[in-house]
């Protein structure tokens, strides 16, 4: 990415965290990092899409497509407006969906009905810091959506051992602590 572009997407992350706190899950952007840990758990079938949720300025999507994720198989929803338009320009063959990722399943239906072959959720929301109720929805909501044997690739910025609250409607298969990002963030994957 461009030097300029990188500038104007931190920037803007910068004034969404300002804007809506509660909102923005970070206090900055991903790490590289994080994002080539989080891409290196898409699937190899190249027919899935992937959902993302909460995106944000795109630097997991990026990722994403670096290690060879078709743009037309991304499926992002983005809850703030200006990311959104951000990411569609950025991303203008992937579809971009404002809106609320815990309202993905209405969400979908509404702006990809066909989309029945998701094989990978990549999700940046912070479900440690949200009530047990609506993270036991989100990922009810998660579950329904994903193919058989498809997997939840969460990142948190918790280190120890405590797992989100969707974990107990998936398996466990893996989890790495990605030092160099700030926060130091670790990424857990499950899977259906």
């Amino acid at each position: 990415m461009q030097l300029l572009a990188k500038l104007s997407a931190t920037t803007l992350f910068l004034q969404e965290l300002v804007n809506c706190p509660r909102q923005v899950g970070a206090i900055l952007p991903s790490s590289k990092n994080l994002a080539t840990a989080m891409a290196r758990w898409l699937p190899t079938d190249s027919d899935a899409y992937a959902l993302e949720l909460g995106p944000g300025t795109g630097v997991v999507t990026q990722a994403l497509l670096e290690r060879g994720l078709r743009e037309d198989r991304l499926v992002a929803i983005e809850k703030s407006p200006k990311m959104a338009h951000h990411l569609r320009n950025r991303f203008p063959r992937a579809r971009i969906i404002t809106g609320d990722a815990f309202e993905l399943d209405s969400l979908l239906k509404m702006h990809l009905p066909s989309a029945h072959n998701i094989g990978v959720v990549f999700s940046s929301l912070p479900l440690l810091n949200i009530e047990p109720e609506t993270a036991d929805r989100l990922a009810r909501k998660i579950r329904a959506v994903l193919q058989s044997k498809g997997k939840l690739v969460q990142y948190s910025y918790h280190l120890g051992n405590k797992q989100p609250k969707a974990a107990a409607h998936f398996s466990y298969l893996a989890s790495d602590r990605i030092w160099l990002n700030l926060p130091p963030a670790r990424v857990s994957v499950y899977q259906k």
